[in-house]
């Protein structure tokens, strides 16, 4: 049987690692700017859909991920370690 959500019924990997990613940048970031930082990498996202996808109600594509991993600079490989990907 396939599986498409964690254990946990998260539905993302990542989500974890965002919401530390973003708490964790220099300049104070909120949900909202860091929407805005991928609007301007192209993504049509806004504030709640970066709540869910940090909360693991949202699943997120290759694309929103590699959006994210430039964001912060890192790998998509960084985004997805962690305790979700046991």
């Amino acid at each position: 049987m396939y599986k498409n959500k964690l254990p946990d019924g998260r539905n993302n990997i990542c989500g974890e690692n965002v919401r530390r990613l973003r708490q964790g940048m220099p300049e104070k970031t909120s949900q909202r700017k860091l929407a805005d930082l991928l609007q301007m990498q192209g993504l049509d996202i806004d504030k709640n859909a970066v709540q869910r996808m940090e909360s693991g109600q949202r699943f997120v594509t290759d694309i929103e991920l590699k959006a994210l991993a430039d964001v912060f600079h890192i790998s998509c490989d960084e985004l997805l370690q962690g305790s979700g990907s046991d």
